[in-house]
């Protein structure tokens, strides 16, 4: 075993979740080091992360297709563990480009996986997805539902699962954390970094505060008759930084041999469109024009996850309420109407 100090790598580091989640982990003493081609983020939310954090952050840009760029990363530092962020994630643009998104997130995990059993690493927490449940039977969610996805983006989750399961029962001395996000919103409590979409945003929450800071017209909302208590669309909304909580409480998790195991983090409660949009309204004090569309293909009516498993076995839950969402998604947007830009 090498004396040189052990690295949780975290691929896709620089971006939304992975900038969170390394705040967390250098809080709770682990040591760093960030792999990310900066196709879907910043070099910047590093160097904001370096000031929240008062050390520097070992980034090596490398994409994960790139299989000898990332052979020096595992040369260069002595990893114990990954959280493997890296991937494209736009559920939209999966349909309209999709071997573009087989291709990058299922062959770049394949590369990440060769690497690690190269260098004896068999310890890994993966970003999934709450859409390996596709239209779920029932909410909330609980982990033993039926997976099926509904888009290309969902299915390279699932196809990625799938593929650590067998890895999993192929060799017994892997320890991998599936943790399947519901709807993360918010920022950092500084209002440093936040969740900086290129181009129009895919989530609800930049959409509103977009509109919020004048930057877009009116939110669209898709749906106004749905058997919920608004007729709009309800959704799980998970603060960002509860969410870096659950990776810490992952990789502890890693430590005691788990084989395979899958957890959701989410609230455990759902809230609307239109809820959300209320809650942001007394959170900007700023009036947010919005117009009800119809209905959009592949949307569901409502869908929240049953955490008592993470908390179980995890010890993790969700803490901050749609007001700490929304107060702390608003600090963001309005420090930096532009992103990280």
């Amino acid at each position: 075993m090498s004396d040189k100090p052990q690295y949780v790598l975290v691929t896709g580091g620089a971006g939304y979740i992975g900038s969170h989640t390394v705040i967390e982990l250098i809080g709770a003493g682990y040591n760093v080091v960030v792999l990310d081609n900066l196709v879907n983020s910043k070099e910047e939310s590093l160097h904001r992360v370096k000031k929240i954090v008062g050390k520097e952050i070992p980034f090596e840009k490398v994409d994960l297709k790139d299989a000898a760029g990332v052979e020096k990363v595992f040369q260069k530092y002595n990893i114990s563990s990954v959280i493997h962020f890296a991937g494209l994630k736009a559920v939209g643009e999966s349909v309209a480009i999709p071997l573009k998104y087989y291709d990058n997130n299922i062959t770049g995990t394949l590369i990440l996986l060769e690497i690690m059993i190269k260098h004896n690493v068999k310890n890994i927490v993966f970003s999934s997805s709450a859409t390996v449940y596709g239209d779920p039977k029932k909410v909330p969610i609980t982990e033993d539902l039926e997976l099926h996805a509904t888009n290309p983006y969902g299915r390279t989750k699932l196809f990625l699962e799938d593929i650590f399961r067998d890895l999993a029962v192929s060799d017994k001395t892997w320890n991998i954390v599936l943790l399947r996000y519901f709807n993360p919103v918010g920022a950092h409590i500084s209002g440093t970094i936040g969740e900086d979409p290129n181009g129009i945003p895919n989530n609800l929450v930049p959409y509103i505060t977009q509109v919020a800071i004048g930057k877009r017209e009116f939110l669209s909302v898709w749906g106004g008759d749905y058997t919920t208590p608004d007729g709009t669309g309800v959704r799980d909304f998970i603060h960002v930084v509860d969410l870096a909580k659950g990776h810490i409480a992952a990789v502890k998790k890693l430590t005691s041999n788990p084989g395979c195991v899958a957890y959701n983090l989410g609230a455990g409660k759902g809230y609307s469109v239109l809820q959300m949009l209320e809650a942001m309204r007394k959170a900007s004090g700023k009036p947010i024009p919005h117009k009800i569309m119809p209905r959009r293909p592949g949307d569901v009516a409502t869908c929240y996850a049953d955490p008592s498993l993470a908390l179980k076995e995890l010890g993790w839950k969700a803490e901050k309420t749609i007001d700490d969402m929304c107060a702390d998604s608003w600090r963001w947007q309005s420090n930096n109407p532009n992103g990280y830009a």
